[in-house]
């Protein structure tokens, strides 16, 4: 600012006249001493010859004198050069309303408004210029930020404005660093956020602009010591002064502001100012955190993209992944979307089947069932079709229809033929479970009678043999249906302890050897003389072992042997059980370990089981880190081979 300064000048002819009386004093009597010193405004008395005659107490502690330095002061030892230096002095009765600049007693400059108005005696003659000043520097305060602010705001309005408009939304972020940097003169701007995830909080900068001149400037070092405190109150603004800095900038001004609205973690905006006072902070912090929302509206719509992006990325795995046949079907049979496994039995390539009929792949009466008659003219309610097969597939399949809208209906098509079959063997295993329970009863009814009638002491002997066997072999069922369950609810827990194995299936042989004695069957064990350690519970193995060594028995003509080996393989302990009955299907091996599962040959042999040992077996194998397989030709004999884990 230019610190020259000038006289009042221009003043009128008839003024300029008196100039040559100059005053001497004042005569304060003339305009009321009360009013002169009580009122708020700073007023000067000002002589005709531009020199101050008096000043009240507001004025002179405006300018940091006392009464005796301003008197006879003139006015151009106060006044500086401003920006109104043209306005004249004239007769008329209004004051003169100009702004000015004052000159302190310490020089420093203040922004005025002045009132000036001339004085007339009773005659009519120019007695004195009477000054009222008024301190505007609020006032230009106020507006220089004002202008400051909308200068910003108009800047980073623009910014986000393209950075919305961009297709790229992730790309433009620096940009608004940028922006938002140069209008605030900071040197570098960043936003960044604080990872808890380990032991020691980390500062990861996400997004960073800096002037060219600052390029060497580490954001990341620079925000690190102020980490906890910002960990410990996450909402509150932060701000360091005069921060020891690097070789091109030694000290800088930080100040951190929480964003607002963004998803996931935390995220703050870092500025960096070169002067250290960030003389913004407090007057033009509303536009700060303007921008600051901004930036978070932003980074939110971003996250919000990235959300959808990963959803629908998501829903599309889903969809692909789904083992169902899903068609998006409309009023008139088109098929106008399609996603199926390449595993599932009515596959076809999407770009086979799309913008076709239903009805020109499947037969139109399959297609008016999957539809329902409901659903003919309109779609407008969910429909379930269970079981129903197409001429080219031996599969089994359900669909069920649900309406998207009136004109649109999403079908799911899914192969229940596994479904079926366990329902059928659940319907047989419940069969044939009532008739195992029941026989035993029926027979332990028949000789408790018979016990009840009396008889020969050898006749009684025999009932109650009878009546044993079958209350055993009704235990042994239910023992079974027990352990099922204790198996799939994950309740059975099982040792896992080094054993010998010779010995446990020397224990299985003996409670064995009743039931193969009466059909004459010679079980063989072939096994090492020394001990075979192995890992295992030892009741379980037992379970394991007459299982199958009584299978082998039933399934064995009489007068036959069943051989149990034991051997290694690469890793395991084997040991087979083998016989030389009936034999077991092909395509009935895979289904052996199903629960509720009997192979066709053995029913109708009418060999009597639960079909639920096998499952049982196997359930067991696997919890001790074991494995079983089958091997089997039909009428010419099985063998079990199961392997164990070695005890080290």
């Amino acid at each position: 600012m230019d610190d020259k300064t000038i006289p009042i000048k221009n003043l009128p002819a008839e003024i300029k006249a008196k100039l040559e009386k100059k005053n001497k004093s004042w005569e304060v009597d003339q305009f009321g001493q009360s009013l002169f010193e009580q009122t708020g405004e700073c007023v000067f008395i000002i002589g005709m010859d531009l020199h101050y005659l008096a000043a009240n107490q507001q004025a002179l502690h405006l300018l940091g004198y006392n009464e005796r330095e301003i008197s006879g002061m003139h006015v151009s030892d106060v006044i500086s050069m401003g920006e109104m230096l043209d306005e004249k002095i004239t007769k008329d009765e209004q004051p003169n309303i100009y702004e000015r600049i004052l000159k302190k007693k310490d020089g420093t400059l203040i922004p005025v408004e002045i009132g000036t108005s001339i004085v007339y005696d009773r005659n009519g003659q120019p007695v004195y210029i009477q000054s009222i000043v008024r301190d505007i520097s609020e006032r230009k305060t106020t507006e220089k930020i004002l202008k400051r602010n909308s200068r910003i705001l108009s800047v980073i309005s623009e910014a986000t404005a393209r950075l919305f408009r961009s297709p790229n939304i992730e790309s433009g972020i620096s940009e608004v660093l940028g922006s938002l940097g140069n209008a605030l003169e900071m040197f570098c701007c960043v936003i960044f956020e604080i990872e808890q995830f380990s032991d020691t909080p980390q500062t990861k900068v996400q997004y960073h602009w800096a002037e060219y001149n600052a390029t060497d400037f580490d954001a990341e070092t620079a925000i690190t010591p102020f980490i906890d405190r910002m960990s410990l109150d996450p909402d509150a603004v932060l701000f360091e002064k005069k921060i020891s800095g690097t070789k091109s900038i030694p000290e800088y001004s930080f100040l951190a502001i929480p964003i607002q609205g963004t998803l996931g973690s935390r995220g703050f905006l870092g500025l960096f100012d070169r002067e250290n006072n960030l003389s913004w902070l407090i007057t033009e912090f509303d536009v700060v955190q303007t921008a600051t929302n901004l930036v978070g509206a932003a980074l939110q719509r971003i996250q919000y993209e990235e959300t959808i992006r990963l959803n629908e990325f998501r829903n599309r795995m889903i969809v692909d992944a789904f083992p169902d046949l899903l068609i998006r079907i409309n009023l008139d049979g088109l098929i106008p979307d399609y996603s199926s496994s390449p595993n599932h039995p009515l596959f076809i390539h999407r770009d086979m089947i799309s913008g076709k009929k239903l009805v020109e792949t499947w037969p139109a009466e399959i297609v008016g069932r999957i539809l329902g008659d409901a659903n003919k003219n309109s779609f407008t309610t969910d429909f379930w079709l269970e079981g129903f097969q197409l001429p080219f597939s031996s599969s089994i399949y359900e669909s069920r229809l649900h309406p998207i809208n009136s004109r649109e209906a999403l079908i799911i098509i899914r192969d229940i033929t596994d479904m079926v079959r366990l329902n059928e063997m659940k319907t047989d295993f419940i069969n044939r479970a009532s008739h195992e329970l029941r026989t035993p009863l029926t027979a332990v009814i028949l000789m408790a009678d018979l016990i009840q009638q009396g008889g020969t002491e050898d006749e009684l002997q025999e009932y109650w043999r009878i009546l044993r066997n079958e209350l055993i072999r009704q235990k042994n069922l239910i023992d079974r249906l027990l352990m099922a369950g204790r198996l799939e609810s994950g309740m059975m827990k099982l040792e896992n302890v080094p054993l010998d194995i010779i010995l446990s299936l020397t224990d299985s042989i003996q409670a064995v050897m009743p039931i193969a004695n009466k059909r004459n069957i010679n079980l063989i064990l072939d096994a090492p003389k020394n001990s075979v350690n192995i890992l295992g519970d030892n009741s379980a193995l037992q379970q394991i072992f007459i299982n199958l060594i009584t299978n082998a028995t039933k399934f064995s003509p009489e007068d036959s042997k069943v051989l149990v080996v034991v051997g290694f393989s690469e890793g395991f302990v084997d040991v087979s059980v083998t016989d030389h009955g009936m034999g077991i299907a092909a395509e009935a091996i895979p289904h052996l370990f199903e629960k509720f599962y009997r192979a066709k040959n053995v029913t109708v042999a009418e060999i009597p089981g639960s079909g639920i040992g096998l499952y049982i077996v196997k359930s067991i194998i696997e919890e001790l880190g074991g494995k079983i397989e089958v091997k089997s030709k039909l009428n010419h004999g099985t063998t079990f081979i199961v392997h164990l884990r070695p005890a080290t």
